[in-house]
């Protein structure tokens, strides 16, 4: 009797064990966690583009996150731009340089929101080189090298309703430059590339390419004054005390914008420190 009831104790210690991990095996399953990743992977694999777009942007929120990283690397070929936009603006949030390589080859992506969301990315990333290609041929409209790893976007560079739609995309994280407010703002809801040029000239401040400067002096003249405000600024964040005939020039400029912003440049750049990076320029 004794031997029996210790059997039938050893069984019920057994089960209540088998249904213990039962149990935990479920709310493993069911936890928020394992939700969350369920919801994130449906969204990236559904067939309504909106939801592959969302889910796979909200992947930037994931660091240091193998799985996270993979998922927005396999949405750089979804066949949707919107989406393939995400992806390299998810990438470069997430501070991925592992996929630094898939970044540049998405700078050859057929449409031009694809390249300036992979170009920041790679800025963010510190890839400088590939960003700065990308931001030289929007801006002037002409490739930077022979080997241009952007050069069959050319005519897309030139196309302004391709350009128009990146706008203040918030795939770019796109903030031009300080000081213009409203008045930019409301010229960035007009169907002109000329705020995607300017935001390419302020991105361009620190590029140490001899033919950026020539660039962004050629800039300073543009017809549209947010164009001419953006290559100001740009060069006065240069420090190159060199470049400052071109923003005396803009002391007669007929928007008060650019005449201020190239006189703060002026002052700016006859610092001591501006006028050494000059003298060791030539």
């Amino acid at each position: 009797m004794c031997g029996i009831s210790k059997f039938a104790i050893c069984l019920i210690v057994i089960f209540a064990g088998a249904i213990s991990c039962v149990a935990q095996a479920r709310d493993d399953i069911e936890s928020p966690k394992h939700k969350a990743w369920d919801m994130l992977v449906t969204a990236t694999l559904s067939k309504v583009t909106t939801q592959r777009m969302n889910g796979t942007r909200a992947l930037g929120l994931l660091q240091d996150t193998p799985r996270a990283r993979e998922m927005a690397e396999n949405s750089l070929k979804d066949p949707k731009p919107e989406v393939r936009e995400a992806a390299a603006t998810a990438l470069g949030q997430m501070h991925s340089r592992e996929s630094i390589p898939k970044l540049e080859q998405a700078l050859s992506d057929p449409k031009i929101r694809v390249v300036m969301a992979a170009a920041n990315s790679l800025r963010m990333l510190k890839d400088d080189k590939s960003a700065y290609a990308v931001y030289y041929d929007l801006l002037t409209g002409e490739r930077k090298s022979g080997d241009g790893m952007i050069a069959q976007q050319m005519e897309t560079l030139k196309n302004p309703k391709e350009l128009a739609k990146i706008g203040i995309s918030e795939g770019i994280g796109y903030i031009p430059f300080a000081g213009i407010g409203w008045d930019a703002y409301r010229a960035m809801h007009k169907k002109d590339p000329n705020p995607v040029r300017a935001a390419a000239a302020t991105f361009l401040a620190h590029d140490p390419d001899p033919a950026t400067s020539r660039a962004l002096v050629n800039a300073t003249r543009d017809k549209n004054w947010i164009v001419r405000a953006a290559a100001v600024e740009s060069i006065a964040q240069r420090g190159d005390a060199s470049l400052q005939p071109a923003l005396e020039e803009r002391f007669t400029d007929k928007n008060e914008k650019v005449r201020y912003s190239a006189a703060a440049a002026v002052i700016r750049l006859s610092s001591p420190e501006a006028l050494k990076t000059a003298r060791n320029a030539h």
